[in-house]
């Protein structure tokens, strides 16, 4: 880079006089434009989310949400509390909502600190994995504190131009709570105020509010496919109701979509050449002739030795026409012979 260089520039009077030389930098390079890193958006969305006032409404939620997250994203918060361990998931719907309910409980400021973080790239995602996130609020009710929830943050970017989020899935793993020291030092003589103090106003780093609003959407989420119906057809929540009922019948009573077979290819079989198949069919008259001369000599030898033998029967490991294995040979008045089956 010859960005900051300069050169000493002479400059020269029409007399051949020559003045101080003066310093010129040259032409400035400027960097390649690249696209923004996944961990810039998140500083991008701290800083949107300083940015609220008090009368942001759900429009400016609904904008937030838009700015930052896909139309098909979820938000997933697993935690553990003292009746067992937690897991919420909400849609693209519910998301500026469960944003609000922050600030709603009492929170005044609300950003994200990601440490170390590790970067994967696909073919259409960015995936963020960072094992010591931080939550941080500042909580102003009902005191002054400011609480840190540590936990492993996965986000999954599109790669694109918009780089917004698609999958959000923050797991907690402790929380702290901290109190300035001036505070505890100006009710160091109450004992009420410093039993107060040292209750927790969060639990796992969640206000009251979040919390109740994430219970609530484990009924909402499975409503949103009658609320949009709803929203669309204009339609009576017990008429969206059997039409969605139907609906889910319909798909569970179809029998599934056979997958289409590709027409097989007919392949040709090579015919042997006529040479061939004429030896090998003089070949086989030529064995079934000598085997009956064989037998019909072993007949008439049998039945000129025994006079007045009609029949002699023959048996045989080969079958007959019918699959018997025994045959009989019989003599025709005329002195020929006649197998009979």
């Amino acid at each position: 880079m010859l960005t900051g260089l300069a050169i000493r520039l002479p400059r020269v009077l029409a007399g051949g006089k020559k003045l101080k030389p003066n310093l010129r930098p040259l032409v400035r390079l400027r960097h390649t434009p690249y696209m923004v890193q996944p961990e810039y958006r998140i500083y991008e969305m701290n800083k949107r989310l300083q940015s609220r006032t008090e009368d942001s409404d759900n429009l400016w939620w609904d904008a937030f949400a838009t700015e930052f997250f896909e139309d098909d994203a979820t938000l997933t918060l697993s935690f553990c509390l003292e009746d067992g361990p937690k897991r919420y998931t909400i849609g693209r719907t519910l998301i500026p909502r469960y944003f609000s309910t922050v600030f709603e409980g009492g929170v005044t400021d609300l950003y994200y600190i990601l440490k170390h973080s590790k970067e994967s790239y696909h073919n259409s995602s960015i995936t963020v994995d960072c094992d010591q996130c931080t939550m941080v609020t500042q909580h102003g009710k009902p005191m002054f504190t400011k609480v840190c929830t540590e936990g492993r943050l996965i986000l999954e970017f599109t790669f694109d131009d918009l780089m917004r989020i698609k999958t959000w899935h923050f797991t907690i793993r402790q929380y702290r709570e901290l109190v300035p020291r001036s505070i505890l030092a100006m009710h160091a003589q109450d004992p009420q105020v410093l039993d107060q103090l040292s209750k927790n106003i969060t639990r796992m780093g969640l206000t009251n509010f979040t919390l109740n609003y994430l219970r609530l959407c484990v009924i909402l989420e499975p409503m949103q496919e009658l609320m949009s119906r709803h929203k669309t057809y204009n339609l009576s929540p017990r008429d969206c109701l059997k039409t969605c009922l139907f609906q889910k019948w319909q798909r569970m009573v179809a029998p599934p979509a056979e997958p289409t077979r590709q027409p097989t290819t007919k392949r040709r079989k090579r015919k042997n050449s006529t040479s061939s198949t004429s030896n090998s069919s003089a070949g086989n008259n030529a064995n079934s002739t000598g085997s009956k001369k064989k037998t019909t000599a072993a007949n008439l030898s049998l039945s000129s030795q025994v006079p007045g033998l009609g029949a002699i029967p023959n048996c045989s490991l080969n079958p007959g026409r019918d699959g018997d294995l025994c045959h009989s040979t019989a003599v025709t008045p005329s002195g020929q012979f006649k197998e009979k089956h």
